[in-house]
């Protein structure tokens, strides 16, 4: 092989070294695709849905080791997120945080309530009911949400697997903040 024809060659190996150095680190650490399997956050998502989901924002899990980068800031009541399943982690769910540690929580008349107070902001929160299903929410027994862990539900309340029926969701294993659906075409937006 002549010594033009070979650097050609390391040109296009280098490039494509690079170009997959740059995608598992963007994967990693900034963004990551992922699919919606089930209706469990109806209507926000529905099954099909490709989003992105923003890992940076929560502070992203370092690869094979117990650390995270420092997080730029912590979820938000109201965020919609996606974290590796307590029950199983090989999968990761999408639901929406509705509260941190320490709040009291507790679902009444359809609706949730936190500290005491009726959440209607943001005003999602409004339009959804909740329902008293599992040993996490049993109606009129408020809940208190411990320390290093979050409470997280499903839009879709009638037919979503959350923390009502597995508990509370361990702050390490949260992923990070669904940004956008950009498929399928007619769907795309940002997720609120």
């Amino acid at each position: 092989m002549s010594p033009s024809r070979k650097s050609v060659v390391w040109e296009y190996v280098e490039s494509i070294l690079i170009a997959a150095v740059l995608a598992l680190t963007i994967r990693a650490f900034v963004v990551q695709a992922f699919k919606i399997p089930t209706g469990s956050m109806r209507p926000t998502l529905i099954e099909g849905d490709r989003i992105l989901v923003n890992k940076f924002l929560y502070g992203a899990k370092i690869p094979g080791t117990p650390w995270r980068l420092p997080v730029v800031r912590a979820p938000r009541r109201g965020d919609v997120i996606v974290f590796v399943a307590p029950e199983d982690r090989h999968r990761d769910f999408i639901k929406r945080f509705v509260a941190m540690e320490g709040d009291l929580i507790e679902i009444k008349n359809f609706h949730l309530w936190v500290n005491g107070q009726r959440v209607d902001d943001p005003p999602v929160f409004q339009s959804l009911a909740y329902y008293n299903y599992g040993d996490y929410a049993k109606a009129g027994v408020p809940v208190r949400v411990p320390m290093g862990y979050y409470f997280v539900l499903g839009d879709n309340s009638a037919s979503s697997r959350d923390s009502r029926y597995w508990g509370f969701l361990p702050k390490e294993n949260l992923i990070g903040k669904a940004m956008v659906i950009y498929w399928p075409v007619r769907r795309i937006r940002i997720v609120r």
